[in-house]
């Protein structure tokens, strides 16, 4: 009988020992971000790109609101969720965005920025692998997108945003 009144306590347990692991710490190297929302325009073009970040979860996730706005066409718009994924040791994001694409994939805190290794985006039944670094500076970072065409890694585009 001992055992059936552990059970109702494993909850209780598990989200005290989550509590003090704090999760947060894995997301320290974007706190920068947290709280403020970052704006570029796309080289060569009048379409603007937008993200708002905010802590969720007390700080054991990271929201990314991100909205491409282009004059006379509707809002782009996409969130992405940071967090720390205790079985593989490393900050796991997922991406979904208004048109039905999505993404999951890793953050990996660099000497300059963050890195985002390669990963897929998928949409409409197709695959695009990318890459994505972010080089942070006082009040902006330069984020620089490729995409992989062709057997060939290609620019998508490079693009500063600051902070609002």
């Amino acid at each position: 009988m001992r055992p059936l009144l552990t059970l109702p306590l494993l909850p209780l347990l598990l989200s005290s020992i989550a509590v003090q692991a704090a999760p947060a710490e894995a997301l320290k190297p974007m706190a920068f971000l947290a709280g403020h929302c970052w704006k570029g325009e796309f080289p060569g073009s009048k379409q603007t790109d937008e993200h708002c970040f905010q802590w969720a979860q007390d700080g054991h996730s990271l929201r990314d609101v991100h909205t491409v706005r282009t004059p006379g066409k509707p809002d782009y718009v996409g969130e992405t969720i940071y967090y720390y994924d205790w079985s593989a040791k490393v900050v796991s994001y997922l991406y979904v965005e208004n048109s039905g694409g999505y993404s999951r994939g890793t953050m990996k805190p660099a000497t300059d920025g963050l890195e985002f290794p390669e990963t897929n985006y998928i949409a409409n039944g197709l695959t695009l692998p990318y890459r994505v670094k972010w080089t942070v500076s006082t009040d902006s970072y330069e984020a620089f997108s490729e995409m992989y065409v062709k057997d060939k890694w290609v620019t998508q585009f490079k693009m500063t945003l600051k902070k609002q």
